[in-house]
């Protein structure tokens, strides 16, 4: 039985995520986290969401209930989340990660603090996206410099980074396989004579609109004939579900940082 704590539990990502947990037998939550001041701190975690009482309650402070755990599953701010893997490098316990936009900076320091424990940091934890990077990867292998690429990402109106890190890290698997500097080649707005387009550039455009969950398209566009390659997520139960099968996966593994192409068996 793998026992988790959940952070960010009254949020709509945490709240899933405990929901889902339930039905399950192989896993169990046996704390949750929310930010001081939140109205679920102190409650027990199956109020509000339909579960009756769990005997779990909510707290603010993650080093309060770690040791009750095997791991944290966690979905609330890259800042918050650099904290929560410093703490659980520090009390040896495997943590995953669904928070994006990480600077540059913190990237470094996710990757010195995950070898201190066992973490699995992912911008999406869908299947469905994972087996998408795979196949775009093949794709951009064959398909080379003849095709130019363009991503276009939509999501929710709350949604506060952009472009998504769903759409970053696809941009930056296609641009690996290419040989390609992304933070050189990636054009994420165009407007007025912008000139020609240039062979080597990737384009990434966002729409922010209502309630989309999550849709990215992938544009491979030749001469005569284009590709598009498109995940849409119609609920949030599927980063949910790979959230969970990824900590049931990262608490026997050595310590290092992991994605979800480790968990699904697709690196390589």
């Amino acid at each position: 039985m793998v026992k988790a704590i959940v952070t960010g539990a009254g949020g709509r990502m945490g709240g899933r995520i405990i929901s889902l947990i339930s039905m399950m037998d192989e896993i169990k939550v046996v704390a949750a986290v929310e930010v001081a001041g939140h109205p679920i701190v102190g409650r027990d975690v199956g109020q509000g969401l339909g579960l009756g009482r769990t005997g779990v309650l909510a707290c603010d402070k993650l080093t309060s209930c770690i040791e009750q755990a095997d791991v944290v599953i966690d979905f609330t701010n890259h800042e918050a989340s650099l904290n929560y893997l410093k703490i659980a490098g520090e009390k040896n316990r495997a943590i995953v990660i669904g928070s994006t936009g990480f600077t540059t900076v913190e990237m470094k320091k996710v990757k010195e603090l995950a070898k201190n424990t066992r973490c699995v940091l992912a911008p999406n934890m869908s299947v469905g996206v994972n087996v998408m990077l795979k196949v775009l990867e093949y794709c951009a292998g064959i398909l080379n410099d003849d095709y130019d690429v363009e991503i276009v990402e939509a999501h929710h109106h709350l949604k506060k980074d952009a472009p998504s890190g769903t759409a970053m890290q696809m941009a930056q698997v296609i641009a690996d396989k290419l040989g390609r500097d992304l933070g050189k080649v990636g054009v994420y707005t165009r407007r007025g004579l912008i000139g020609e387009r240039t062979k080597k550039e990737i384009g990434l455009q966002t729409i922010r609109a209502g309630d989309i969950v999550g849709e990215h398209t992938v544009i491979f566009g030749g001469i005569g004939e284009r590709l598009e390659f498109i995940h849409r997520a119609h609920s949030r139960d599927n980063f949910a579900k790979g959230a969970i099968r990824a900590a049931k996966w990262i608490v026997n593994q050595e310590n290092g940082l992991y994605d979800m192409q480790d968990v699904l068996g697709l690196r390589g």
